[in-house]
């Protein structure tokens, strides 16, 4: 990828010094950090459900017990000063990304807030910590990312490099996209209408968001941000975190009925849609 680092976007917010403190109850719980269980960061990679919960038999993550967050200095390497420039980077350019598109729609772009963290931390959505992987709060739209997720993506999940990171961060603010025309609400009413549902709705919610950094990739093809080889390293990163690759790494097996982000083959072909046709309209993965 070309890109430079610029000036610092009010809606990064860096909260990597605090301590959020955090233990989820039911006997104490357990602090997870990026080397914790494979299976619940498989799990929540990307998406933003929660399943630390599921560590010590608590279904509801509102009974956790927090302490009272700290701050501290933040303590950073240049590496992760690199990241947190290019996680700035990201932000602004989506943010010319969807500025563009809602004005030509008659619209305005309401800009999400992205958050960085440590190890754990309150959102409107509630305590999530490292390993529930980077997520979108529609309650306080705001992304959230451990910065450390990154060295997960490349290491252990076979996506490396800045254009995969790229895509990680296009997809949650393309859940934004979706909070602020709708189709989030409209997608939690029709799951609540018919549970049975539930899973295909999420699987098309996910893919959407996945067109939608697709529309953000050709944007920044246009504009000399992408270099050769960076839609295949985004392709890769899709494949990456498919629910039947997840499934199989969790369990050795694959269970097409409990998808709930879409197989790897699915997301390729709508994050290629979104980078071939680069509109909305053509990312109606409800109708597909």
């Amino acid at each position: 990828m070309r890109w430079t680092p610029g000036k610092r976007n009010d809606n990064l917010e860096d909260r990597r010094g605090e301590s959020g403190g955090g233990r989820f109850g039911g006997g104490g719980g357990m602090r997870l950090g990026l080397g914790g269980t494979v299976i619940v960061l498989v799990l929540g990679l990307i998406f933003g459900e929660d399943f630390t919960s599921m560590l010590n038999g608590s279904g509801d993550p509102a009974t956790s017990q927090q302490a009272p967050p700290s701050s501290a200095p933040v303590a950073s390497s240049p590496a992760e000063d690199r990241t947190v420039e290019f996680a700035n980077f990201m932000l602004n350019d989506t943010e010319q990304t969807w500025g563009e598109i809602f004005s030509a729609g008659g619209q305005q772009y309401q800009a999400p807030k992205l958050t960085l963290f440590r190890d754990g931390i309150e959102s409107a959505c509630g305590f999530a910590q490292s390993a529930t992987g980077p997520f979108y709060c529609p309650g306080d739209q705001r992304v959230y990312i451990d910065l450390g997720f990154f060295d997960e993506l490349s290491q252990r999940f076979g996506a490396p490099g800045e254009f995969a990171r790229a895509y990680v961060l296009a997809h949650e603010f393309g859940h934004h996209v979706q909070n602020l025309l709708g189709t989030e609400r409209d997608l939690r009413r029709a799951q609540q209408q018919n549970p049975q549902s539930a899973n295909a709705l999420s699987v098309a919610m996910e893919l959407q968001a996945d067109c939608f950094a697709g529309i953000w990739a050709a944007s920044a093809n246009k504009r000399g941000v992408v270099e050769p080889g960076d839609v295949a390293s985004g392709l890769k990163a899709a494949a990456a975190v498919g629910d039947d690759r997840l499934q199989r790494m969790g369990s050795g097996h694959v269970n097409p009925e409990s998808f709930t982000h879409g197989s790897s083959a699915q997301r390729m072909q709508w994050f290629q849609r979104g980078f071939t046709e680069s509109k909305v309209s053509a990312c109606d993965t409800f109708r597909r």
